[in-house]
């Protein structure tokens, strides 16, 4: 089971911290500490965008519109948090 458990883990802890830099990032953005015509900045947003994108797009198609606050983010943490802390490991050791 830990050939199974180990990289599941592992990857649920990339996009864990991959998400937590993103809400950080985007706090920043939004308080102006960040500048997104900062080349460096630009990129990386534009990179984490691109990453968390195609995990955020279904989860948009099912949540109500929200307009100002955009609750996937919000919804995935929650989902990643439980699969990798609660879920996962009461599947796989019982």
């Amino acid at each position: 089971m830990m050939a199974v458990y180990g990289p599941l883990k592992l990857v649920l802890d990339v996009i864990f911290f991959i998400m937590i830099v993103h809400i950080i990032m985007s706090w920043l953005i939004n308080f102006n500490v960040l500048n997104l015509r900062q080349p460096i900045v630009g990129q990386i947003w534009t990179g984490l965008n691109r990453l968390l994108e195609p995990i955020y797009q279904p989860i948009r198609r099912i949540l109500p519109d929200t307009h100002p606050l955009d609750l996937a983010p919000l919804v995935v943490f929650i989902i990643v948090i439980s699969l990798r802390d609660y879920i996962l490991p009461t599947l796989l050791f019982g």
